[in-house]
C-alpha cells in the first residue's frame, strides 16, 4: 500500500520536478542580526533579536527546527528535530530531495518523554530513505492528509551532517540555551573566558533577546570566531513558559523551548566537535584534580570507558551572599569591574550544602555527541552507553545565581576557593575583553 502511494506521488512529480522550490539553507541561521527595543529589565534596555525561522507542517500543529542525516542507525535515515503538540494524532510524510528529484517516505514520530507536562514537547521525526535517495540534500515534512498541497510551496530544510567524520575542528563545544532578557554582562564574560581556560573553543548560544551591552559582547566573541549565536524567538510561534513547570508559569512549551534548542545543538555539533557540554552561562564545570577539561575527559574515560556521557553534580553559590575568603586566601583586585553590570563569580565563593540523594539536584552533562541520541535539560534520555556520575572530588558544577528564599544563613554556607586558582589568568582576560568592548568606564582605564 505504501509502495503504491510512493509511486503515485513520484509519477505526479515528473511533470513539475523543475518547479521552483522554497529551500531553506538552514532553518536557524547563526546570526545576531538587527535588534529593536523590546522592553526594560532592571533599568537596562533589552533588545529583541531576529525571529527563528521554524517551519510549520501543513495539516498539523508541528514545528520543524532542523534536519540531519543520521548515520548511526541501521539503516540510516533523516532525523528532523521538531516541536509537536502532544495530544495531536497525525500521520506525517517526508518529501526528500535528491538531485532535483523528490521522493516520499512515511515518517515516524517519537515525542521525548521529558516535556515537563507542557502541551508541546520536543520530538524526533524520522524519515526512512528510499533506495533511490540515500543522501537527500533537503527534506520537507507534511501531513499525510494534506496531499493536495501545492508542491511548489513546500518549505525544505537542508539536511545537515552529510558526512560521518572522525576528525573535528573543535575539541569542546558548550551549548547555552536559551538567552532571554539577558543583562548579566560580567558573569557572561567571566564564563566565556573561564571556558577557554578549560579548553572550550566553540560556544553556541540560542538567543531570544539581550541588552545592548550584552550584544556588544556577543558581537566581539562572534568576530573572534568563538561564539555562534542562533536566533531563537520561539515566542513568535508558541506561548513559551518562563519557568520550568506549568503550575509556575502556564504556556505551550517548557522554558522558552530550551529542550529542542539543546537537541539542535547536539546534532549540529555531532561532527564538528569531539565533546559537547550542555549547560547555562551561570554554570561552570570545574575539575578538582587537574586544570582543564582537556585533562579531565581522558581521566574520566579511563575510569568509566570511552564514548560515555558524564554527569556533574550541581553546587549552588547564591549571589545574595558576598563573603570574603578565609585567611590566608585573598581576592585579586576587582575594582576595575565595579560598574560593570552582572554578578562577579569571584566574590561568591560559598556554596549551599549539597542535599543528599535521592534529592534532585540540577546536574549538567559533558558527552561525546556521537554516543547520544536524545538530550534534555538535566541529562541524557537515550544514548549508546549509560551515563556515568562524576565523583565531586574529581569535578563538579559551580552554579552562581540568585537563589531567593532558601532559609539558609551565611554561617551555613561552605567555602570553596577552587575558582581562585584560576583568578590571575581570569581577571587579566576578563579585563582585556571589557576594555576591547568599551564596557569599562573611562576612569577604570587608567
Amino acid at each position: 500500500m505504501f509502495r503504491k502511494t510512493e509511486e503515485t506521488f513520484n509519477q505526479s512529480l515528473r511533470s513539475d520536478r523543475m518547479l521552483p522550490l522554497q529551500v531553506l539553507t538552514y532553518a536557524l541561521q547563526p546570526s545576531v542580526g538587527s535588534a529593536v527595543v523590546q522592553n526594560q529589565t532592571a533599568g537596562t534596555t533589552v533588545l529583541k533579536g531576529q525571529s527563528a525561522h521554524l517551519i510549520g507542517v501543513g495539516g498539523s500543529k508541528a514545528l520543524l527546527v532542523s534536519a540531519f542525516l543520521e548515520h548511526r542507525t541501521k539503516p540510516k535515515k533523516v532525523l528532523v528535530v521538531a516541536i509537536m503538540f502532544r495530544q495531536e494524532k497525525v500521520s506525517l510524510q517526508c518529501r526528500l530531495l535528491c538531485s532535483e528529484r523528490r521522493h516520499v517516505s512515511r515518517a515516524s514520530v517519537d515525542i521525548h518523554w521529558d516535556h515537563f507536562g507542557f502541551p508541546y514537547g520536543t520530538a524526533d521525526v524520522s524519515c526512512p530513505l528510499p533506495p533511490a535517495c540515500q543522501a537527500p540534500s533537503h527534506v520537507a515534512v507534511t501531513s499525510a492528509a494534506a496531499r493536495n498541497r501545492d508542491k511548489a510551496d513546500l518549505e525544505f530544510l537542508e539536511v545537515q551532517n552529510q558526512k560521518e567524520l572522525n576528525v573535528f575542528p573543535y575539541n569542546f563545544t558548550s551549548c547555552f540555551s536559551t538567552m532571554y532578557n539577558y543583562t548579566n554582562i560580567l558573569q557572561l564574560v567571566q564564563t566565556v573566558e573561564m571556558l577557554q581556560l578549560l579548553g572550550v573553543n566553540r560556544i553556541v548560544i540560542y538567543k531570544m533577546n539581550c541588552s545592548n551591552e550584552t550584544q556588544r559582547v556577543l558581537d566581539y566573541y562572534t568576530d573572534k570566531g568563538l561564539v555562534e549565536v542562533v536566533p531563537w524567538s520561539l515566542s513568535e510561534y508558541l506561548k513559551v513558559s518562563r519557568r520550568a513547570k506549568p503550575d509556575q508559569d502556564p504556556g505551550d512549551i517548557h522554558y522558552f523551548g530550551q529542550i529542542p534548542a539543546l537537541n539542535d545543538c547536539l546534532y549540529r555539533s555531532m561532527y564538528r566537535s569531539k565533546y559537547v557540554a550542555l549547560h547555562d552561562p551561570d554554570e561552570l564545570i570545574l575539575p578538582q584534580t587537574v586544570d582543564s577539561w582537556s585533562e579531565l575527559l581522558p581521566l574520566l574515560e579511563k575510569r568509566h570507558g570511552a564514548d560515555r556521557c558524564f554527569y556533574f553534580e550541581n553546587n549552588w553559590f547564591p549571589t545574595e551572599f558576598t563573603l570574603p575568603p578565609p585567611p590566608p586566601n585573598v581576592l585579586p583586585g576587582l575594582g576595575l569591574w565595579r560598574n560593570v553590570s552582572g554578578a562577579n563569580v569571584l566574590t561568591h565563593l560559598y556554596s549551599e550544602p549539597v542535599k543528599p540523594k535521592p534529592a534532585f539536584n540540577n546536574f549538567k552533562t559533558i558527552t561525546n555527541p556521537r554516543s547520544v541520541f536524545v538530550v534534555t535539560v538535566h541529562g541524557v534520555l537515550r544514548s549508546q552507553k549509560s551515563c556515568a556520575w562524576v565523583d565531586r572530588t574529581v569535578a563538579r558544577m559551580y552554579h552562581t545565581k540568585v537563589r531567593g528564599q532558601t532559609g539558609l544563613k551565611a554561617q551555613q554556607l561552605i567555602y570553596d576557593g577552587r575558582l581562585l586558582s584560576y583568578s590571575g589568568r581570569l581577571t587579566s582576560a576578563v579585563s582585556a575583553v571589557l576594555r576591547e568592548t568599551r564596557l569599562l568606564p573611562d576612569g577604570a582605564r587608567r
